[in-house]
């Protein structure tokens, strides 16, 4: 099968031509029909995250090795199934849930796998979508799409069910009542304005640095579009919110500069649900977070409950459409550099059918 991999971290994707694998035991292999290109796969890339003050947390000493096949957001369709796969059926497609576990620790048997920490991801500890075939280990991991458009369906297995899971951690009590201030307007953004309308929101205000991303988020619903640099943004914010008290933030950038911004304008008892990994290091004053009773919350992905909730709402029509790009697979490296010069707006998504 032909795959496009990392094969030196910061170094071009690389085509290479592998034996297409048999699925043993509960195992089923799918025809790649869509991949979504993640701006974590940005990371995956480079080989490690930024932590700030100097340090960086390597891939290479958290389980992933290379060649490394990318692409956690994944539709395909049933080539081949282990004799121990159920449920299935060759003519239809399905969303691949891509964020495995050990499938033994308690947070695995909660049904916390993406909380798991001996993961087996795919497109990050396995082989992933950048491929024309792809291996998921269970059936369980596959939800059937019906005659929803592959490419249109693959970045909810990781942008919709990530800003999915953050705005479950909010509470539907307060993004209901109060418009949640939403950092960074790229994929995931917009995608947090669809979720936010279709769970019955009061809606968005959106702070990005990048004027044509203001400008989308605006032509997608946000209740405004804030530059993020603007040495007055939290008064702006504020005024979006009707001057009324900003109760609740999603950072989908996860910078220095946007939670200390996320700090200036949340009110006390205010929730800053942090999902970007841009990196660095943050410098709260540590007394106002008591002071301010405010909660702090790491979101990672979400898990295959919330995926299937997720995908209720889309074939029930209640999510709007995203913005997508469709590219042929052979351009998996041309896309993933234009998404790192910050040049896609919307989703970007890798196709192997004409």
């Amino acid at each position: 099968m032909k795959c496009y991999c990392v094969v030196n971290f910061r170094e071009p994707l690389q085509e290479m031509e592998q034996p297409t694998p048999t699925p043993q035991g509960t195992q089923v292999l799918l025809k790649v029909r869509a991949a979504g290109v993640c701006h974590s796969d940005i990371h995956l890339w480079e080989g490690g995250y930024d932590l700030g003050q100097g340090r960086t947390l390597a891939l290479k000493d958290r389980g992933v090795s290379l060649p490394l096949t990318m692409g956690h957001e994944t539709v395909g369709s049933v080539v081949a199934a282990g004799p121990d796969a159920q449920g299935l059926s060759n003519d239809r497609n399905y969303l691949v849930y891509p964020w495995i576990g050990c499938g033994k620790c308690a947070p695995c048997l909660a049904g916390m796998e993406n909380h798991c920490s001996a993961p087996a991801c795919l497109g990050v500890h396995r082989a992933g979508g950048y491929a024309d075939h792809i291996v998921v280990p269970h059936s369980k991991y596959l939800i059937d799409i019906g005659d929803l458009e592959p490419a249109q369906i693959a970045p909810y297995a990781c942008s919709g069910l990530t800003t999915y899971s953050a705005l479950k951690k909010i509470g539907a009590d307060v993004y209901r009542e109060h418009p949640v201030v939403i950092f960074g307007a790229g994929g995931l953004g917009l995608m947090s304005l669809t979720l936010i309308k279709a769970l019955g929101g009061a809606g968005a205000i959106v702070v990005d640095i990048d004027p044509a991303k203001r400008q989308a988020a605006l032509e997608a619903g946000a209740l405004a579009a804030i530059d993020g640099a603007a040495p007055d943004a939290a008064q702006q914010i504020i005024k979006a919110a009707g001057g009324k008290p900003v109760q609740a933030a999603i950072d989908l950038v996860g910078a220095p500069a946007t939670t200390s911004l996320a700090f200036d304008f949340l009110t006390k008892g205010g929730k800053l649900i942090i999902v970007g990994l841009f990196g660095g290091a943050s410098s709260w004053p540590i007394a106002l977070i008591p002071m301010k009773a405010m909660s702090i919350i790491g979101s990672y992905v979400g898990n295959l409950t919330e995926l299937q909730e997720l995908m209720d709402l889309v074939r029930a029509g209640k999510v709007p459409p995203m913005p997508v790009h469709r590219h042929a697979l052979a351009e998996a490296d041309s896309v993933l550099a234009s998404l790192r010069a910050g040049k896609v707006v919307g989703r970007a998504v890798l196709t192997t059918e004409a």
